[in-house]
């Protein structure tokens, strides 16, 4: 597409700091992202496509910051980055052959059920419970799974990812949203090396975008570390309701 004007431009940057702010907090950025660039005029793959990029500058510098703070052992995520790579780039592959309008129907209500769990289950807390299964199985179960979905359709990604972390793994709300944002950055860099491959990604948008999404990552980022689950449970519930509402209204 040709050049898209400052103003707009300087719009989009704006809002990927705000959607890069909220994704690291309690995901969903794309929710802010993704209109965003439909508004300013990109067709819908190549929207699809550089919302990867500027997405995947968010998730890098939330998880950064996670790793770097210690939320999250690297070593015991080998397993599901792997399969959330894999997933993620079997899903992105697939969806360009398949529809995905039955996931519009069926997604909005695990979401709206998953608020609720954010909202009244005494396991979601700061605190650590006992894990249910390996991480080796989690890559296995949750890992692909959740990954073909974010390659295949993507809206609510975040929500699945942390519920499972909470659920099977016992983490906390703050280590689960560390995680979450690790395999988030690995689901999106498979499926941007496949749409870069198609030559979907509009770079100069991407880009611009992704230095922003740096800055509201950063701060995101930081208040999960000093507020924990005081802000974060919150933010999943209203998070999840927004995505659910927004898939059954339509566009």
């Amino acid at each position: 597409m040709e050049t898209i004007a400052l103003d707009t431009l300087a719009i989009l940057v704006a809002v990927a700091a705000l959607a890069g702010m909220i994704d690291a907090i309690a995901g969903g950025g794309g929710l802010l992202a993704l209109p965003a660039l439909l508004w300013a005029g990109l067709p819908p793959v190549q929207a699809l496509a550089t919302n990867k990029l500027q997405g995947t500058f968010g998730t890098m510098t939330a998880s950064f910051h996670f790793l770097r703070r210690g939320e999250i052992t690297l070593a015991k995520m080998r397993i599901p980055i792997l399969m959330t790579f894999i997933g993620s780039a079997a899903g992105t592959l697939a969806v360009q052959r398949l529809g995905s309008e039955l996931l519009e129907d069926i997604v909005p209500v695990l979401l709206i059920a998953f608020a609720l769990y954010f909202l009244f289950s005494p396991r979601i807390g700061d605190q650590d419970a006992h894990h249910r299964i390996s991480h080796p199985m989690f890559g296995l179960l949750i890992g692909f799974s959740v990954g073909f979905y974010d390659g295949f359709f993507g809206p609510g990604t975040g929500s699945f990812f942390a519920v499972a972390f909470v659920m099977l793994l016992g983490y906390n709300l703050r280590r689960a949203t560390a995680g979450t944002k690790i395999l988030n950055f690995t689901s999106n860099v498979a499926s941007l090396l496949f749409f870069a491959a198609g030559g979907h990604v509009v770079w100069h948008v991407g880009l611009a975008m992704g230095m922003a999404q740096i800055a509201g990552a950063w701060v995101g980022s930081h208040l999960v570390i000093s507020h924990g689950t005081r802000l974060i449970r919150p933010l999943l519930v209203i998070v999840s309701l927004a995505i659910s509402i927004k898939l059954l209204l339509g566009d």
